[in-house]
């Protein structure tokens, strides 16, 4: 079969490798589907401890099953399923209260366990019985399904970042995720929706989500901004979806007493400290707090979502490359030009 081999950084090689034969407990998959993340970017240039190449990434993955092992009751051959990224290990105390992605282990798709950007993708037998493997619903594509897998990190943000119905929410960065968070957003209850992106091109390319309001935060001051839209008082919540050490800053300052700030945004290698007066936390009694990849639970919910139409799947799919074009998949994620870049191998 044909598979993109990461072989080093800034080397990506696609090249026949051995079919997969999936063992007790397991199943192959047909890729259909392989959408391109930044963190796929990342790891193509600055590698990750969890990734020893030679290896496949990819985690945002929709295919057919072609084979199953001995032992497999959960799924048969023809299914159509969408794959997430972080597989609780199943065994640990955190993963038994299904928080898997805050596993000890951190397993996931493209990273210690193969990706998908080939033709063919074993499940071991750890993602079959744990992991974020679900059947996708009728009428839902294998791009769209494909999407749950970044939908799901969105949902989980909203959690952990505490966004209830009837209250004013900010994001900041208008990537892929930060747009789905303006549609979620309209369907968890969130009266007072608004965006704010430093770049213009993206920020107009936001706007076709429907938000209350847009800040652009290279010509209007973020904190100012969103008081004003919120009657003085700030946001409610406030999300970074973006990497930038200054936003999750500028959150703290401008979330409501009693707010919460969900650090939804890594930052990159090198990056400096956040530096906040302590006390501002202190006197506004807000929560500060961070959420990080999904759970198995939040998958299936994502996928739910997408097929109720809450969110619009097509708006966000803006490039197609073939598993051959790989490289030039990786670039367009890079260069921002659109919003999702999906491989069909």
């Amino acid at each position: 079969m044909k598979a993109a081999i990461l072989e080093d950084l800034n080397r990506i090689v696609v090249r026949d490798v051995p079919m997969p034969v999936p063992g007790k407990g397991e199943m192959l998959l047909k890729v259909k589907s392989c959408a391109v993340c930044g963190s796929d970017v990342r790891i193509f240039h600055h590698g990750n401890p969890r990734v020893i190449p030679p290896v496949i990434i990819g985690h945002e993955v929709a295919g057919e099953v072609v084979t199953v092992g001995e032992g497999v009751d959960s799924f048969k051959v023809g299914d159509r399923v969408a794959i997430g990224a972080d597989v609780p290990c199943g065994k640990c105390e955190t993963c038994k209260q299904g928080f898997g992605n805050n596993c000890a282990i951190n397993y996931a798709i493209g990273y210690q366990y193969s990706g998908g950007f080939c033709e063919y993708m074993l499940i071991n037998e750890t993602t079959v019985n744990f992991g974020p493997v679900h059947k996708i619903p009728e009428g839902v594509s294998y791009d769209a399904a494909a999407l749950a897998e970044p939908l799901a990190c969105a949902i989980n943000g909203f959690e952990v970042g505490r966004v209830t119905p009837g209250s004013s929410l900010l994001i900041v960065g208008a990537g892929p995720i930060g747009c789905m968070m303006i549609e979620l957003a309209r369907h968890w209850g969130v009266t007072n929706v608004i965006m704010a992106q430093r770049g213009k091109a993206r920020l107009e390319i936001a706007k076709q989500f429907g938000a209350d309001a847009y800040i652009c935060t290279s010509d209007e001051d973020l904190v100012a901004r969103s008081r004003e839209l919120t009657d003085g008082k700030g946001p409610d919540c406030v999300i970074t979806s973006c990497g930038s050490v200054e936003v999750h800053e500028q959150a703290i300052e401008a979330v409501a007493q009693r707010g919460c700030v969900n650090l939804f945004g890594g930052l990159a290698k090198g990056t400096r400290n956040m530096s906040v007066p302590s006390n501002t936390i202190h006197y506004k009694e807000c929560l500060v707090t961070g959420s990080h990849g999904s759970t198995p639970r939040q998958h299936k919910m994502a996928l739910d979502f997408i097929a109720r139409g809450y969110v619009n799947t097509e708006k966000y799919i803006t490039h197609h490359f073939s598993l051959d074009d790989i490289e030039q998949a990786l670039a367009a994620n890079e260069d921002r030009a659109g919003l999702k870049v999906v491989v069909n191998p």
